[in-house]
């Protein structure tokens, strides 16, 4: 009896060991050279983060410079010839051997007509690239090609068709100094920013859904007709007016008084042709096309409220007012162009 009663004890005592956990072993417990190899800690990927910044309208293809040039030369037309079939087989622009031989679209030429072939620096524009990604892959002002050019309103450049860019200097800029050279100001967005249509396609039509985001290689349709005159962006005191100033400059609008966070109403119905902070000094900037050639231009804002290609009516809040870019205090920058002319606001609206 005593010996079962003694099992029993030995067998409640193993019991009772094997409930209690070994001990924790730790890394400082081993020698150095036992010491267990401890994995990495699993760190959980951060999906949260934003992804890159969207490309601008005009950045949404990249611009190649491998303009072809052409000498000056004199051509005879043969049967089944067209003026497009010129310019490709002599690497000038329908435009341009158009425009030294006095030809009118649709450039009718006749067999053993003598054209003359201007020489030039050609490009030959592909789907999607902009007039201001063109200067800025040669480093030459986008106004200088207009010019050589003769564009007009509404600046939409077609694929396939070969533009003159003028030279800037004999020896070709390097890719530091064409970059170095871009400087972006309202004009080039006026006339530059909207991509290359390829033959035969259209411009998107503008959305009234602020939530549906436009391709960035599309070019906007003509806004809606815009009824009334222009209305007051903001309310607040004009703290600098349209014209030269007493150091010289320019101003090409004026500046309005605002607190900031004031909300920014479109001046008339339109399409919104621009949203970011790519202009020195104007901080964040909205511009809206309108139609008769009218563009409005809002700056220094703090926060924009719309994308490019929405349509939006007059008295909508486009943005909330600041003091972005060289804004020396909380302001609105407003801007009326006729097409690429300014005009002082201040004799299109209300008076009050």
């Amino acid at each position: 009896m005593r010996r079962l009663g003694g099992m029993l004890a030995l067998a409640a005592v193993a019991l009772v060991a094997g409930c209690v956990p070994p001990p924790i072993e730790r890394a400082g417990d081993y020698p150095p050279e036992r010491r267990p190899t401890l994995p990495p800690p699993q760190v959980e990927a951060d999906t949260r983060l934003p992804g890159p910044p969207p490309r601008p309208a005009w950045e949404a293809r990249p611009v190649t410079p491998d303009a072809v040039d052409v000498t000056a030369s004199d051509y005879v037309v043969v049967a089944g010839d067209t003026l497009r079939a010129i310019a490709n087989r002599t690497g000038a622009g329908t435009e341009a051997i158009g425009a030294a031989n006095g030809l009118m679209p649709p450039y009718t030429v006749y067999v053993g007509q003598r054209l003359h072939i201007p020489a030039g620096r050609y490009h030959l524009v592909r789907p999607g690239e902009t007039g201001i990604a063109i200067a800025r892959a040669y480093g030459v002002p986008w106004a200088q090609i207009v010019a050589a050019n003769d564009l007009f309103e509404p600046y939409v450049l077609r694929a396939g068709r070969r533009i003159i860019i003028p030279r800037s200097s004999a020896t070709p800029p390097s890719a530091a100094e064409r970059a170095a050279a871009f400087h972006l100001d309202i004009d080039d967005i006026v006339t530059g920013s909207e991509p290359a249509l390829a033959a035969n396609t259209r411009p998107a039509p503008p959305t009234s859904s602020p939530t549906r985001i436009l391709p960035p290689e599309a070019a906007i349709a003509a806004p809606p007709r815009r009824t009334g005159g222009f209305g007051w962006p903001i309310t607040g005191n004009v703290v600098r007016r349209f014209g030269p100033g007493g150091t010289g400059e320019r101003m090409d609008g004026i500046k309005i008084a605002a607190r900031p966070g004031t909300p920014v109403l479109a001046t008339a119905d339109g399409v919104i042709l621009y949203v970011g902070d790519g202009v020195p000094g104007l901080g964040s900037l909205v511009m809206v096309k309108h139609s008769d050639g009218w563009v409005s231009v809002y700056g220094h804002n703090s926060q924009l409220l719309v994308q490019r290609g929405q349509v939006i009516k007059r008295g909508q809040t486009i943005a909330l007012s600041g003091e972005s870019g060289t804004a020396d205090r909380p302001e609105l920058h407003f801007e009326l162009r006729k097409g690429r002319t300014p005009v002082d606001p201040l004799t299109q609206l209300p008076a009050r």
